[in-house]
């Protein structure tokens, strides 16, 4: 009996797995990881030369019940530097690191970064439109980091429900996968395959790996309770709310959000505005970034989006601040090969608008077809909004790439219906490893109005611009840089008119450097057009033949200190070339240790013949502005799970009035006797913020806020910085606890 026991057990062992379960603690077990597939074929890809790393580098890819399982294993002996910074969750440090960037379905669409430093700090990024990178959105997977004194080793387990995917055929999934990790000392980044997001394509370019498919469900709420003391108003408050998550498989996504929390947390960055054209704002809310890559419809300008969740309980249509929101759901799924995103929010009261929203995209080969429409219903203001885009994306080789589309927006207002449309299409054709091109068209009409749910810079506009790429590496060895990508761009841009309100040439040097830090320059010439946008629908302003330097330049930790620095000159749009005008801002860094530094940036800004807008007709304030900033605070990140920040920014503003002008029918200028103030702007944000790590996603805040703006005729900008620290405006205290219950 005993001998049959044994002689079954042992049988039992031969049929067993492959492989043990993984367990993420951040030693690479042989024992775990067998049956992985084993990488070791890390190129460095910047620089971009496809030559093999300078250190070795592996990684072991397995795909599990629980997730996909990542292993890199990253060899750095002691002749090359090494970084101990520590660092908070999505901080864009440069340090070292690695990236696990995964496209789940392999179609080149969405795709998500799973990013860990060495120190054990993590990122998590979604990757639209090829190379598009956002930190808002925070995911749920394990990490961990071992370190010795040959490297470090880092594992990785991405739950399947993470995102959105299509059904599995023959119990084999097929995704595309990037892996690549970074010497923050000297800037190397070994990746495999060998491509960069510097490239027209990047997404799209990432290695098909075929795994054994898994499902995995999840239902989770997040409550979150919000006391606020306001010491502006007097009195005490409390919000609460929940996100509510439910995803039975990878093919159908549910998320909810009753009475949400949206942002008392987070805070953007000071701007002073005074231009036509909107400040576009990310958005950090976990309701809209939960799975919101299937929305992402670019119309290839700058920012523009049929989808700015920004507008979702933005300034109310009554004027009466922001609004609030009630409920919003979203559902993501697929049906075989078709994606799908629907998103619908409701704002409270009577003046609450209805937004809704639906996305669909169909893969076909070397094709993808995808069709976006959106619905905002403003009862306050009788005006119902509808948007439909079209949009369309072919890959006929390895080297080139069309994307196009078209949209069309009709708007239901009393006595102002309207419609309008619009297109654009680029091509990309990287040539060979040196030389690239692209070809770029825009059209959007007059009345193209997607702004109720979108965003848009401009319409009214007809654009095209035609842009060499080249790159060079193999610097010599006493050279500064590792690399340089020159870009040569042509460009003009009339309005529907036929009337040129852009001519441009361009070029751009944007530089690695071995101390591991960036480096860009630019040169922008302009000739003579008109600014048809600067009077709000007046006349058209005519402007000389003018130019803009700019420089940025970042530089990593080296023994304490680090640095940012970024500036540039410019002409102006009255007088060109004469009188210009300069901006720069330093900002150094301090580590105190790895954990605890500080930064204090300083900017100064002097825009001579500063043109602003009065308000009606043609009337324009010809000013003298200067314009002070801060921008300083500490970092304390106490361990991986908790940190302490302290920001404080200001921006004081002081505008001189030199003249008052009339912009005439033909484009000319003409003085004005009309009465315009002179201008001055204070404005203050600072906060104090702790956060603790409860669980994964699961947070406690304790933030204290105050902050304000304020503007009158005061133009002395000394003045206006001396008044910025008393505004208070704002003056609260906070709590904030959220926690994510996973059923």
């Amino acid at each position: 009996m005993r001998c049959r026991f044994i002689l079954a057990a042992l049988l039992g062992f031969t049929v067993a797995p492959a492989y043990a379960e993984v367990v993420i603690d951040g030693h690479i077990d042989p024992t775990e990881w067998a049956g992985a597939k084993h990488i070791v074929d890390f190129r460095q890809t910047q620089p971009l030369t496809g030559k093999p790393g300078s250190q070795p580098t592996e990684a072991w890819i397995l795909s599990t019940p629980k997730g996909l399982a990542v292993a890199i294993r990253a060899t750095q002996p002691d002749g090359v530097p090494r970084s101990h910074q520590q660092t908070r969750r999505d901080e864009n440090a440069l340090v070292d690191r690695v990236n696990v960037m995964v496209d789940f379905n392999g179609d080149g669409r969405v795709g998500y970064d799973f990013e860990v430093k060495s120190q054990g700090g993590i990122a998590d990024e979604v990757i639209t439109n090829e190379s598009d990178f956002s930190y808002d959105w925070d995911g749920a997977w394990d990490h961990a980091v071992s370190e010795d004194a040959d490297g470090y080793s880092v594992e990785v387990l991405i739950p399947w429900y993470i995102a959105p995917m299509h059904k599995a055929h023959d119990g084999e999934r097929t995704i595309g996968l990037y892996i690549d990790r970074v010497i923050g000392g000297t800037g190397e980044r070994m990746g495999w395959p060998t491509i960069t997001f510097d490239q027209g394509r990047f997404l799209s370019s990432f290695n098909h790996v075929r795994l054994p498919a898994y499902s995995q469900s999840l239902f989770a709420v997040t409550p979150y309770v919000v006391g606020r003391v306001d010491r502006v108003n007097g009195g005490t408050s409390f919000e609460q709310g929940a996100d509510i998550l439910w995803k039975p498989n990878g093919q159908t996504q549910l998320t909810a959000t009753i009475n949400p929390d949206f942002g008392q947390v987070e805070s953007d960055d000071l701007v002073v505005n005074f231009s036509p054209e909107e400040t576009f704002f990310t958005d950090k809310r976990p309701f809209f970034t939960e799975n919101q890559g299937i929305f992402d419809f670019s119309l290839l300008d700058d920012y523009s989006q049929l989808v700015y969740t920004r507008r979702v309980g933005g300034a109310s249509d009554d004027g009466h601040g922001a609004a609030d929101i009630s409920t919003a759901v979203k559902v993501n799924g697929s049906v075989g090969s078709t994606s799908y995103g629907i998103l619908t929010a409701q704002e409270k009261g009577d003046a609450g608008r209805t937004f809704g929203a639906l996305r669909l995209s169909q893969n076909e080969g070397t094709q993808t077809f995808g069709m976006l429409a959106t619905r905002v219903n403003h009862p306050y203001l009788d005006r119902d909004a509808n948007v439909l885009g079209f949009d369309h994306r072919w890959q006929p080789s390895s080297a080139f790439t069309i994307t196009s589309n078209v949209v069309g927006s009709k708007i239901d207002e009393p006595g102002a219906n309207t419609s309008g449309l619009g297109a654009t299409s680029i091509a990309y054709w990287q040539m060979n490893d040196v030389w690239a091109q692209q070809w770029l068209g825009m059209y959007f009409g007059r009345r193209l109005d997607i702004d109720d749910f979108g965003y848009l810079p401009r319409n009214d506009m007809l654009y095209l611009h035609w842009e060499v790429r080249r790159r060079l590496t193999g610097l010599p060895a006493d050279s500064a840089y590792t690399s340089h990508l020159w870009e040569y761009r042509i460009s003009g841009a009339d309005n529907t008119d036929g009337r040129a309100v852009s001519r441009r040439f361009r070029i751009v040097r944007d530089s690695r450097r071995r101390d591991g830090g960036e480096e860009e320059w630019r040169l922008d010439t302009f000739s003579a057009a008109y600014d048809d946008r600067l009077t709000r629908g007046g006349n058209a302003l005519h402007t000389p033949p003018t130019a803009k330097l700019t420089y940025d330049r970042t530089r990593p930790r080296i023994g304490r200190w680090a640095w940012e620095a970024e500036g540039f000159i410019t002409g102006n749009q009255l007088t060109g070339y004469h009188r210009l005008g300069y901006y720069f801002k330093f900002t150094p860094t301090y580590f105190i240790t790895d954990a605890f530094s500080v930064f204090l940036g300083a900017s100064y800004e002097w825009d001579p013949n500063w043109l602003i807008w009065q308000g009606h007709d043609n009337l324009l304030g010809v000013y003298d502005g200067r314009t002070v900033g801060i921008d300083s605070g500490v970092n304390w990140n106490l361990s991986n799970r908790q940190e302490l920040r302290v920001k404080l920014q200001t921006l004081a503003l002081g505008a001189k009035l030199r003249d008052t002008i009339d912009v005439t029918p033909t484009g000319g200028t003409v003085h004005s006797d009309e009465h315009v103030d002179p201008l001055g702007v204070a404005n203050l944000g600072f906060q104090i913020r702790y956060r603790y790590e409860i669980a994964p996603l699961s947070d406690l805040y304790i933030v204290y806020n105050r902050g304000g703006y304020e503007d009158d005729t005061e133009d002395d900008v000394n003045s206006q910085f001396r008044r910025g620290f008393s505004l208070k405006d704002v003056n609260e205290g906070l709590i904030k606890i959220a926690y994510r219950l996973e059923f």
